[in-house]
């Protein structure tokens, strides 16, 4: 199992000027566009198209395809629920045009769903995947970042111990919370020492009128934004010269006023799946330790054999710390050694893993090469 610290350079620190990060905080009440690029072949730029596969009440599955594209390796990307629109993921949709048939989970602001679709809480999160995964069937490759790592894992460690024949050809976890307790980050900090009670006092609400969810329980974009902007503000400081300089290593991408944009445009989310990511990924770490079920099965990611599995770490990341991510490797101890690989990205964090041009030049080209391998 190769662990690769060959790609990437600490960039230097970047710089953003007052007015374009005062403009990345405007106009940040409705979904952002995807706007994709025209994807690059041979031929040069050929247009991409979008369809929808799948339509369900929280999320709607997206199909992003060129005729370059067409008998290419498939690839889900399951983005994060944890606060943005999937249109953060852009770069690596992009990127990972025109090699692959790319779809995408776009998961849908909670304060749009109307209280009578129910409550979305994690074992729903898990059965979406699930559903997705038997939609494209076992020839698909999962990318997971972040949040969605852990329902993505779930998902396919279910597919194994119930030997389901869809189980996907190769699994890419990228900055995920798999175990936290291995170099917990502030983040992680922060969750272990708050009472659940207290938490779940401060931080939910429910939608107002004047929305399709009113009444719905939701852990709100505003109160959101407000963590995301002390976490940005602890990495900036004020030059003279009105320019504001990173002090953090490995992320230029939030120097980018469009990325800082998508990542500061927020939805809302359902409470129980942030108070249930909380208390079963944060606080009782639960698929480490063997307790996580799923509508009362155990999920046992030590059942995965078929499915090839990817580690991404960024050697910066103070949201998903080092280890946590290659934790899933010790967990899928079935699965042979041929099949596996870790890469900890050197002078990269954790945006710089699908964003920019460290996402671009270190990380899709490994990414690339691994679904290649497994194909």
């Amino acid at each position: 199992m190769a662990v690769d610290r060959s790609l990437g350079q600490s960039a230097p620190d970047a710089g953003l000027s007052v007015s374009d990060f005062l403009e990345s905080l405007s106009d940040l009440s409705a979904a952002p566009e995807f706007r994709l690029p025209a994807s690059r072949s041979g031929a040069g730029a050929v247009e991409v198209r979008a369809r929808t596969l799948s339509r369900k009440p929280f999320c709607t599955l997206k199909h992003f395809e060129s005729p370059a594209a067409r008998d290419t390796p498939s690839v889900l990307v399951v983005a994060p629920l944890s606060g943005q629109y999937a249109v953060l993921l852009r770069d690596v949709v992009a990127g990972l045009l025109p090699d692959h048939s790319v779809c995408l989970t776009d998961w849908r602001n909670a304060r749009e769903v109307a209280l009578g679709k129910g409550e979305f809480g994690l074992e729903d999160n898990i059965a979406y995947v699930l559903d997705f995964f038997s939609r494209l069937g076992p020839e698909v490759h999962v990318l997971a970042v972040c949040q969605s790592a852990v329902p993505a894992l779930a998902a396919t460690a279910l597919l194994a111990a119930a030997d389901d024949p869809r189980q996907p050809r190769s699994l890419i976890l990228m900055g995920g919370l798999i175990d936290t307790r291995i170099n917990p980050t502030r983040i992680d900090r922060i969750a272990q020492t708050s009472g659940f009670r207290r938490l779940e006092r401060a931080a939910i609400t429910r939608v107002p009128a004047g929305f399709a969810g009113v009444g719905r329980r939701i852990y709100p974009a505003a109160v959101q934004r407000a963590g995301l902007l002390a976490y940005v503000a602890r990495h900036i400081e004020i030059r003279p010269e009105g320019i504001l300089r990173l002090r953090m290593r490995g992320d230029p991408t939030l120097a980018d006023p469009e990325f800082l944009k998508r990542l500061l445009n927020l939805m809302d989310l359902p409470a129980e799946l942030y108070l249930q990511n909380i208390k079963a990924v944060l606080q009782d770490h639960a698929l480490p330790r063997g307790a996580l079920t799923w509508r009362g099965r155990k999920v046992e990611p030590g059942a995965i054999s078929r499915t090839a599995l990817m580690t991404v770490e960024g050697e910066h990341d103070d949201i998903s710390g080092s280890g946590q991510t290659r934790a899933a490797q010790d967990l899928c101890g079935a699965i042979p050694s041929q099949k596996r690989r870790h890469v900890l990205q050197a002078g990269i964090g954790h945006f710089g893993m699908y964003a920019g041009r460290s996402w671009f030049e270190c990380v899709l080209p490994q990414v690339r090469d691994f679904i290649r391998g497994q194909s």
